[in-house]
C-alpha cells in the first residue's frame, strides 16, 4: 500500500502563489482528563524531515525523535492548550478550534495559507481542510506530531499528582483501567465533567440496583390485612359539599 502522507498538497499551495502554508491539527480530544492540544507548524521547504506521518501510527519513541528536528528545522512552530473546564463550557468541538486558532495567533511568522485537519478556523487566511489531514500533508503530520509529544508530556506530569488513575499509559482517554480508578476514586478538577463516563462517575446512584419488593401476601391470623386501593363505589363525579 503506497504512503499517503506526502507533500501533495503543499505543492498546489505552492503553484497557486502561497508561501508560508501552516500545517494545524490537535490531539486530545476523546480524553477524559486534561486539555486538548493544537500545534501549528511552517516546515521550511528547502529542509525535508523524513519520517512525517500521522502521529498516531508513530511510536512514542519515533514521535520523540522527530519532534526535535520539526521545531528545529521548521520556519515556525507553536503550541496551545484549551483546559477542561473550558471544554466542558464551550464543548470539544469549540475548545479544538480555539486551541488552534491560539496556536495559528502565537506563529512566530505569520502564514499565508493554512492546512487543517478536518476543520476551518474563523481567522483572516486563505485555508484548506483535510478529512484525514495529519496521514495526508506533512505539515499536518508534523503538527500532530509537536501536538501529541506536548499532550503525553502534560499528562506524564499529571500523573504524579494523580498516580491512582495512570493517566501516563493511557493518557486520558477511555480505557477500562481509567473507568474503573473513576468508579473508585471519582473524578478530578481537571476531568472532563461534560463527557458521559466522567459525568455518571460522579453520580452516586450510578450502577445502583434494587431488590425486587416482595408480592402482598396473606396476612397472618389476627393481623391487619392488606386491601386494595381501589374502592367499587368510589363516584369519580362526585364532589363532597363544602
Amino acid at each position: 500500500m503506497p504512503r499517503l502522507c506526502c507533500t501533495r498538497y503543499e505543492r498546489l499551495a505552492r503553484q497557486r502563489g502561497w508561501q508560508r502554508i501552516a500545517g494545524l491539527d490537535e490531539v486530545g480530544r476523546g480524553s477524559l482528563f486534561g486539555p486538548v492540544v493544537a500545534a501549528a507548524v511552517i516546515l521550511n521547504p528547502r529542509r525535508r524531515i523524513v519520517g512525517l506521518d500521522d502521529s498516531k501510527k508513530l511510536t512514542p519513541e519515533y514521535r520523540q525523535e522527530l519532534a526535535p528536528r520539526i521545531r528545529e528545522h521548521s520556519l515556525a512552530w507553536a503550541v496551545a492548550e484549551v483546559d477542561a473546564s473550558r471544554i466542558d463550557a464551550w464543548n470539544i468541538y469549540q475548545a479544538s478550534r480555539q486551541a488552534m486558532t491560539a496556536a495559528f495567533e502565537a506563529l512566530a511568522l505569520s502564514p499565508d495559507y493554512l492546512l487543517i485537519d478536518a476543520m476551518y478556523l474563523d481567522v483572516c487566511c486563505e485555508q484548506q481542510s483535510l478529512i484525514h489531514g495529519d496521514a495526508r500533508s506533512v505539515t499536518i503530520a508534523a503538527a500532530s506530531i509537536l501536538a501529541k509529544v506536548e499532550r503525553d508530556r502534560i499528562m506524564e506530569e499529571w500523573d504524579k499528582v494523580y498516580p491512582q488513575y495512570g493517566l501516563a499509559s493511557h493518557k486520558g482517554y477511555s480505557t477500562p483501567q481509567h473507568l474503573e480508578a473513576l468508579k473508585s476514586y471519582g473524578p478530578t478538577p481537571h476531568h472532563r465533567y461534560s463527557f458521559a463516563p466522567v459525568r455518571e462517575s460522579k453520580c452516586w446512584a450510578t450502577g445502583a440496583t434494587q431488590e425486587p419488593l416482595p408480592l402482598a401476601s396473606a396476612p397472618p391470623d389476627g393481623q391487619p390485612g392488606f386491601e386494595s386501593g381501589f374502592d367499587s363505589d368510589f363516584d369519580p363525579e362526585f364532589e363532597p359539599a363544602n
